[in-house]
């Protein structure tokens, strides 16, 4: 997946409209992440109303992602205090250095498992990039978009939780009753859902994804079982970590085109067959222009993530 990302980025055109704040429900608002060939994309980011304060989940990539965040705090005229992040992938985690900066004051909550991933993932991809910068030729604006990933990795420390969610605990933060969820070895080693009460709504990063779902770093058993633990929780809507909220039948609806698309691969259905499965039972969910985006990435991670062998998959695993 690493030369895969690498080359993705070689292509990309960094130009990011601004965002605009959806307001979801009272004292939620959504800042969309964008996702789209030829780009590394922006995860979502929900901002929450706290007493005197504003919680981020998910802080996105790309700078101007991350300052859209700044503004609209500026514009509520009130600091964000506090940040959770779903998982390490740098699409979530990758504005917390800047939010610190403008914030000296924010806790970020997530679980540790980004520190096991800079020594492993994110130094294998850290690596991959200076070999790319290193060699001859190539466009100075694809350059700088590989310098903007060697500083996300860099900013190091300044990722990191300062508050470990180490299991499922119910948290106040900024006033703001909130129920976080941990779960290990499902789509990252720890992934982090947030629950809020008062409006029905759950976070659920990359747990859930669309046009589809990223098993770039994923255990795709337990993340099942992940989904599993998410269809208990009493919400009215699921934010996914890459798409448009979903309803309690529309996730019924992409849980269902999850399982399927495992049992496809997991046995020796022709590939193509796998990906029309998943096009078929997600399509109510897939605006027509993901389409070739989503066939795209599973095309790519039914070779690479789910029919790969056992040694790999013990790896990803855990066991």
């Amino acid at each position: 997946m690493l030369r895969r990302i690498v080359s993705c980025l070689m292509a990309a055109s960094l130009a990011t409209a601004a965002l605009a704040a959806d307001e979801l429900a009272p004292g939620v608002r959504l800042l969309p992440g964008r996702f789209v060939a030829g780009e590394q994309p922006d995860g979502n980011t929900l901002v929450f109303d706290g007493a005197g304060g504003l919680i981020v989940f998910d802080s996105g990539r790309h700078a101007a992602h991350t300052d859209a965040i700044i503004e609209y705090a500026r514009e509520r005229d009130l600091p964000i205090t506090a940040i959770v992040n779903s998982h390490w992938h740098l699409d979530h985690v990758g504005g917390n250095a800047r939010l610190r900066q403008a914030y000296p004051g924010v806790r970020v909550h997530a679980s540790g498992a980004i520190e096991q991933a800079m020594r492993g993932f994110l130094a294998k991809y850290r690596a991959q990039i200076e070999q790319n910068l290193a060699a001859p030729g190539g466009d100075a604006a694809q350059k700088a978009a590989l310098r903007d990933e060697l500083a996300l990795i860099d900013a190091g420390p300044a990722l990191f939780p300062d508050e470990r969610v180490t299991q499922g605990v119910e948290r106040t933060l900024a006033g703001r009753r909130l129920q976080l969820g941990l779960e290990t070895r499902a789509v990252t080693a720890g992934d982090v859902w947030l629950f809020d009460p008062a409006t029905g709504t759950l976070a659920a990063g990359d747990l859930v994804t669309l046009p589809a779902p990223l098993f770039d770093t994923a255990c795709p058993a337990r993340w099942r079982t992940a989904l599993g633990h998410l269809a208990k929780v009493d919400f009215v809507r699921i934010v996914p970590g890459h798409g448009a909220p979903l309803d309690r039948g529309q996730f019924a609806t992409w849980r269902s085109a999850f399982d399927h698309l495992l049992a496809c691969a997991a046995g020796k259905t022709a590939k193509a067959a796998c990906v029309d499965g998943w096009m078929r039972d997600a399509h109510a969910l897939i605006p027509a222009s993901d389409e070739k985006l989503a066939r795209g990435l599973l095309d790519y991670y039914i070779d690479n993530s789910l029919r790969v062998d056992r040694a790999k998959m013990r790896e990803r695993c855990g066991a």
